[in-house]
C-alpha cells in the first residue's frame, strides 16, 4: 500500500461470533474517511448474524447469503470461495480482514491470497495443537495463520504461539480481544435498550434464585458428551432447588434431542430458544455462574465478574485457565457437578473468582488494529 493512498479494507465474516468481534473494528475503520472500508458477509449463519448486524448498526456492502439447510463443510467451503471471487474483483481491496477460526475465515483468507490482497487475521494465534478439538476450527485458524500477512494476537500467549511457528514478529501486534470492545459497547447500549426477548426473560425467570446460564453446541460433544452434560444438569437441579438453570438450546438436533428428551419436565430447568446477542448479554450479566463449551464466553464473562465452567477437555484460550477466571471441566458429569457445587456453596471462593483480572484486554483492541494498519 502506498503511504498516501486511500487504503481499501474489506471485512469478511459470516457467523454471529465473528460479527460480534468484528463490529467494533469495522466501526473504528469507518471513522476514518481516508480508509475505504467495506463489509462482506457470507451469512454462513443467517438469522443469528442479522441480529448482530442490526444491534451494532452495520450495513453490509456485499451479502453473499450462502447459508443452506443441512449444509456440509464441503459445499459451504466451495460456495464461499467462488462467491468471494467477484467481490474481490469488484473492490480490489488492499487488506482483507478475517476473524478467528470459522470456515468463512479460512476460505476468506485463501480467496484474498488468490486475489493478491494482504490478509489481516483478527484473533490470531490461538492454538490447542489438536486438529480435532475444536473441529474444524483448529485447522481453520492454523491455515489462516499460514496465509495471514498481519496477525492481531489477543494475548502475549497467542503471539508466542505464532513465533513458535516462525511467523515474522514484525507482522504480529498484541491487541487484546475485540470481544471486550463489543462487550463494553453492548452493555452501554443495553442501558437504554429493550425488546420483547428481554422482557420475556424478565417475566419468565425467577431472579430471586441464583441463575446458572448454560450453553453448549460443539461438535466434539455430540453423543456421549451431551448425555453427560444433561445428566450433570439434572443432578445440579435436584441438589439445588433454589437454583434456576437456564439453557438456550442450540437448534442442531444433535444438541436438542438429548437435552429436551431428558430435561424438559424439570421445574427449575428452563430450556429456551437461542437468544439474540443483546438478550444473551443481558442474561449473562444477571447470571450467578456460567457453564459453557463456547469460546467467546470464556473471554466475555470475566469482564462481568462471572465464573465460568468450560465443558471442554482442552481450550485454545489457556490464559483464562491460568488467570483462574474459568475452570476446565470437560464433559465429565462428576467434575461439572463438583465444581458447580463449590461455587454455589463457598461464598469466599466465588467472590475470589469474580474479582480476578480478565486477561483478554481493556476494550481498546479495535483502535490498536486500526493504528497498526494506518501506520503501514
Amino acid at each position: 500500500m502506498e503511504k498516501n493512498s486511500k487504503k481499501k479494507c474489506l471485512f469478511v465474516f459470516g457467523t454471529r461470533p465473528e460479527a460480534i468481534k468484528m463490529a467494533p473494528v469495522v466501526h473504528r475503520f469507518l471513522q476514518d474517511e481516508q480508509m475505504d472500508t467495506r463489509v462482506c458477509v457470507t451469512a454462513q449463519h443467517r438469522e443469528m448474524l442479522d441480529q448482530v448486524l442490526d444491534f451494532f448498526d452495520i450495513q453490509p456492502d456485499y451479502d453473499l447469503d450462502l447459508m443452506q439447510k443441512g449444509q456440509s463443510l464441503f459445499g459451504l467451503s466451495a460456495r464461499i470461495l467462488t462467491s468471494l471471487q467477484p467481490v474481490l474483483e469488484d473492490f480490489k481491496p488492499d487488506v482483507v480482514f478475517v476473524h478467528g477460526d470459522t470456515t468463512t475465515t479460512m476460505i476468506g483468507s485463501m480467496a484474498a491470497f488468490y486475489a493478491g490482497a494482504k490478509v489481516g487475521h483478527v484473533e490470531a494465534g490461538l492454538r490447542t495443537h489438536d486438529k480435532y478439538a475444536p473441529f474444524p476450527e483448529e485447522i481453520n485458524r492454523q491455515i489462516t495463520g499460514r496465509i495471514a500477512d498481519y496477525n492481531f494476537a489477543p494475548t502475549a500467549k497467542a503471539k508466542e504461539n505464532l513465533l513458535q511457528e516462525n511467523v515474522d514478529a514484525q507482522s504480529i501486534s498484541v491487541t487484546g480481544n475485540t470481544v471486550i470492545d463489543a462487550l463494553y459497547w453492548g452493555m452501554k447500549k443495553l442501558k437504554d435498550y429493550e425488546d420483547d426477548e428481554i422482557q420475556n426473560l424478565k417475566n419468565s425467570l425467577d431472579f430471586n434464585k441464583k441463575i446458572i446460564l448454560v450453553t453448549g453446541h460443539r461438535r466434539e460433544n455430540f453423543g456421549d458428551g451431551f448425555i453427560n452434560i444433561r445428566n450433570a444438569l439434572k443432578t445440579l437441579s435436584l441438589q439445588h432447588p433454589d437454583v434456576q438453570i437456564v439453557y438456550p438450546v442450540h437448534l442442531n438436533p444433535n444438541v436438542q434431542t438429548p437435552i429436551f428428551e431428558f430435561l424438559n419436565e424439570i421445574p427449575n430447568i428452563s430450556l429456551i430458544n437461542p437468544l439474540s446477542y443483546p438478550a444473551f448479554l443481558w442474561l449473562m450479566e444477571k447470571s450467578y455462574l456460567i457453564i459453557t463449551d463456547s469460546g467467546g464466553i470464556q473471554e466475555e464473562a470475566p469482564s462481568l465478574g462471572k465464573p465460568v465452567l468450560v465443558m471442554r477437555d482442552t481450550t485454545e484460550r489457556p490464559e483464562a485457565v491460568i488467570a483462574g477466571t474459568v475452570i476446565l471441566v470437560g464433559t465429565d458429569k462428576e467434575k461439572i457437578v463438583l465444581e458447580a457445587n463449590k461455587l454455589l456453596s463457598d461464598a469466599h471462593l466465588y467472590q475470589q473468582m469474580t474479582k480476578l483480572h480478565n486477561p483478554y484486554g481493556d476494550g481498546k483492541a479495535s483502535d490498536r488494529i486500526y493504528q497498526f494498519i494506518k501506520s503501514l
